[in-house]
């Protein structure tokens, strides 16, 4: 069991269904699905956990009911959430419009800034860092020395010193990058072993000093996009933790967040869960 830390959202989702695909100027019926805990902090941190690990969240909610019962849910998925921050102020929830197709467009609120404590707490083996905050980059150097760091990508392309970076294709597309391993460095630094872009179901690239190399995505009928990425995230630490090599790594990812597209929830499916406990005994 790995003692890892987890600084990311920890999100209220609110599920809307859409008749048809989001269009401009276009009239669209939908349903209410009702909310549920989501955010890179439960999704990750919750199949993480299911594959036995000490999770930490670092993260933030308001001081209100809402927060009341996101913490009680993560509990019950079984995170550790004494740091996460109680900001003054309602949790503003996400909305989430699901199209039929299983894609999804993501309405999210201005919220404040994560705040973040001085230092880390020790042993940790791994960190995991999905969003932004002042002084993130400070704590991340600091991590780099107590265990592995994984991060993903900015969206503002700030400093992420880590060892593994993460990020979709769709993600990059913007910054039109012509050498994904020297754009990678830019953002990790020196430290950085593998930038590794998620390609859909066309698997996975890893960029890495010696080259590049695919692996395949885990064939499966897509549901619901919400949480892949967050689980892919979530089996490439667990594989890496473990000492697997790279590769192996990244196909245990695409298995895992498989799992993930097969079912309409953010955080992992439960299916994820009973294959834990088959494989792991």
């Amino acid at each position: 069991m790995a003692q890892i830390t987890i600084i990311a959202n920890l999100n209220c989702d609110q599920i809307l269904r859409l008749s048809r695909p989001l269009s401009t100027g276009a009239r669209i019926h939908y349903e209410d699905l009702g909310r549920r805990i989501g955010g890179g902090a439960a999704n990750t941190g919750t199949a993480l956990a299911w594959a036995g690990h000490d999770v930490t969240l670092l993260s933030q909610v308001g001081d209100d009911a809402l927060g009341d019962w996101l913490l009680d849910q993560a509990d019950t998925l079984g995170l550790h959430c004494d740091q996460v921050h109680r900001h003054p102020g309602p949790t503003q929830p996400l909305q989430l419009l699901m199209e039929p197709n299983g894609e999804r467009t993501i309405l999210r609120p201005n919220r404040p800034r994560l705040l973040l404590p001085p230092s880390l707490s020790s042993p940790m083996d791994a960190l995991y860092v999905n969003l932004t905050a002042e002084g993130l980059p400070q704590l991340m150097q600091q991590a780099l020395g107590l265990g592995l760091v994984f991060a993903q990508l900015p969206k503002d392309l700030s400093r992420r010193p880590s060892h593994y970076l993460i990020t979709s294709v769709d993600d990059l597309a913007p910054h039109r990058v012509d050498d994904p391993w020297s754009f990678g460095r830019e953002i990790a630094g020196p430290t950085l072993k593998a930038f590794i872009v998620t390609q859909g179901e066309q698997g996975a690239i890893a960029y890495t000093e010696k080259g590049c190399f695919s692996v395949a995505a885990f064939p499966t009928q897509v549901v619901d996009t919400t949480g892949a990425g967050d689980s892919y995230a979530a089996g490439l630490m667990d594989g890496l933790l473990k000492g697997q090599e790279l590769t192996k790594a990244m196909e245990q990812a695409a298995r895992w967040a498989s799992f993930a597209l097969q079912s309409a929830s953010s955080i992992p499916s439960e299916k994820l869960r009973s294959y834990l406990k088959h494989t792991q005994g």
